[in-house]
């Protein structure tokens, strides 16, 4: 039997996260890739691969040599869990890889393009309220804590 959930977190997301989530609570200066690396538990090379994306997005710097490493380019409470999904994935919630607001049905299935936003707008709600300070610091927003807070949330299918 296939995974047949809707919204799949990739192994690539997770391991993003977990990675900014270590710099954030490492401090000042540089953090080398292997430190992360064996703190998360995350393959060396997969990690590399991941830091340079992230990079890219602005999410993390880096300096080579000796005294190198990676560092967050901003303040972790200035980075969302979607700024981290996005650096690695790209767009939050696609529909057969395009936004929900560029699909078209028709006939009785014209309202599904609604449903899409709606879930989309749901991540949204939990993915760019949520800091990175938020997470490496264990207080969640309100909202996000009362959704967590609900025993129903942690059933596998309800």
């Amino acid at each position: 039997m296939g995974d047949n959930h809707i919204v799949r977190v990739s192994a690539k997301v997770d391991y993003a996260l977990r990675a900014v989530i270590e710099l954030a609570v490492a401090g000042d200066g540089p953090v080398k890739g292997e430190r992360i690396a064996q703190a998360q538990e995350i393959p060396l090379k997969f990690l590399e691969n991941i830091l340079g994306d992230l990079r890219h997005a602005g999410v993390v710097r880096s300096q080579r040599g000796v005294e190198g490493g990676y560092w967050l380019a901003r303040p972790a409470d200035e980075i969302s869990v979607a700024d981290v999904v996005r650096a690695v994935e790209g767009p939050i919630a696609n529909v057969r890889g395009v936004g929900p607001e560029s699909v078209n049905y028709s006939g009785s299935a014209e309202r599904l393009q609604d449903v899409w936003i709606a879930v989309r707008a749901n991540l949204r709600a939990v993915l760019e309220h949520v800091t990175i300070a938020d997470v490496a610091r264990g207080e969640l927003p309100d909202a996000v804590a009362g959704l967590v807070g609900n025993p129903d949330a942690w059933e596998p299918h309800v």
